[in-house]
C-alpha cells in the first residue's frame, strides 16, 4: 500500500529486454534506500513494482507485458516518481493507493493559473471512458503516484490545482498537452461500485 506522497524523483537509467517483458534500472538518486531489500515493493510512475536486485542507489525491476500494456512511461529512460511501501506507523499524507494503475490518461491543458498568488497550476486530464464514475469532485486521484485532489468533472474529463510544492518534488512539472499518464482510482469507489453491482 502506498499514499500517493511522492518521496523522490528517481531516473530510469536501463533498460532491457527480458521475456515479454522488461528489467529496468531506476536510479533514486539521492533518496534513502538502506532499508529497502530484495522483495520489497516500490511505487513507480503509480506502479507497483518488486525489486528484484540492489546495486548502490540503483534498483533493479522486472515488468511483465502485461503491466507494459496498461501503464505509461515505464518503457525508456527518463524521469520517475518513487514513494516506497507504507509503514503501519506512518502517516497518511494523501490517500490510501496500491499501486495498480487503472488506466491511462491523456494531458488536454497545463498551464499557469493566472493571477494566483501562490503560482499553482491547473491541469486537465482525459481519462478513459470506463473510469469516469470513479472520479467525483472533491474525491481523490492518483497521477503518476501522486495524491491529487479533484475539482471538477465533466464527462471523462477532469482537472486538478497543483501547488508549487508538488511541482517541485514530482516529475508533473515536465508534463505537456499530450503527455499520458498513469491513473489510478479511488480505492473506496472502485469497491463501492462492485459492490453495487451484487446487492444482498
Amino acid at each position: 500500500m502506498f499514499t500517493g506522497i511522492v518521496q523522490a524523483v528517481g531516473r530510469i537509467a536501463n533498460v532491457a529486454k527480458q521475456g515479454d517483458g522488461l528489467r529496468l534500472a531506476v536510479d533514486a538518486g539521492v533518496h534513502e534506500i538502506a532499508d529497502v531489500a530484495v522483495g520489497d515493493s516500490v511505487c513507480v510512475n503509480g506502479c507497483c513494482l518488486t525489486v528484484v536486485a540492489i546495486h548502490g542507489a540503483t534498483l533493479e525491476f522486472d515488468v511483465s507485458a502485461e503491466t507494459l500494456r496498461c501503464t505509461t512511461g515505464l518503457d525508456g529512460a527518463g524521469d520517475v516518481n518513487i514513494e516506497l511501501a507504507l509503514r503501519l506507523a506512518d502517516r497518511l499524507g494523501g490517500h490510501v493507493t496500491t499501486g495498480h494503475v487503472d488506466g491511462v490518461g491523456n494531458v488536454t491543458r497545463f498551464a499557469a493559473i493566472e493571477g494566483d498568488a501562490w503560482g499553482s497550476w491547473f491541469l486537465e486530464i482525459d481519462a478513459p471512458a470506463d473510469l469516469a464514475r470513479f472520479i467525483a469532485p472533491k474525491g481523490s486521484i492518483a497521477v503518476n503516484g501522486v495524491s491529487l485532489t479533484v475539482n471538477a468533472v465533466v464527462g471523462a474529463r477532469f482537472a486538478v490545482n497543483l501547488i508549487p510544492h508538488t511541482l517541485e518534488v514530482t516529475t508533473l512539472r515536465c508534463l505537456q498537452p499530450g503527455a499520458n499518464v498513469n491513473l489510478e482510482v479511488d480505492l473506496v469507489a472502485r469497491y463501492l461500485a462492485r459492490l453495487a453491482e451484487f446487492p444482498a
